[in-house]
């Protein structure tokens, strides 16, 4: 009976390990993450330890690298301050002091102006105050600072109406 038992215990134990395999190959997991995944799928506390201490072990679940991973996506593709993301990690379980060492190293004014670029080309002909409204809004939503905001905003105003050729005097 006891061997039955461990048998059992031990094809648990590979159920779980790739049920995790494969909820780690789509991208990086945090720890919690990755435990809330294996409840939800019915896996007991002791065999997701277990699993959890393999993958570890292995280099394939790490708190520190899945926090970096989601900083440095959020910065390339989805710019937000410092507070969203941090945010976003304590959400997904990662350890405050994890936290603190990531996020400390964005810079708050650059991601604002990024992200004010991908959505400027949509208010070139705004006047300034939709401009200001709408563009404002948007980076109010990633989390920057009335600051922050209202450098960026000046900033992209000043560089658009540089480019906006009805705005310069007429060479002629």
């Amino acid at each position: 009976m006891n061997r039955i038992t461990a048998l059992q215990g031990q094809g648990n134990f590979q159920k779980c390990l790739d049920a995790s395999l494969r909820y780690l190959s789509y991208r990086p997991r945090g720890e919690a993450e990755l435990r809330a995944r294996l409840t939800q799928r019915g896996f007991a506390g002791d065999i997701q330890d277990a699993v959890i201490i393999k993958l570890r072990d292995q280099g394939l679940v790490n708190d520190s690298a899945f926090a970096q991973f989601w900083k440095d996506t959020r910065d390339t593709f989805r710019p937000r301050s410092k507070w969203l993301t941090g945010l976003e990690l304590r959400r997904k379980g990662v350890d405050t002091e994890i936290i603190d060492r990531v996020v400390d190293t964005i810079d708050d004014k650059a991601n604002a102006y990024r992200a004010a670029l991908s959505k400027v080309r949509q208010l070139s002909s705004a006047d300034y105050p939709t401009f200001q409204r709408r563009l404002g809004g948007y980076l109010q939503r990633r989390g920057f600072n009335s600051g922050v905001i209202k450098g960026t905003l000046e900033r992209i105003w000043q560089e658009q109406k540089r480019l906006d050729p009805m705005s310069q005097p007429d060479l002629q």
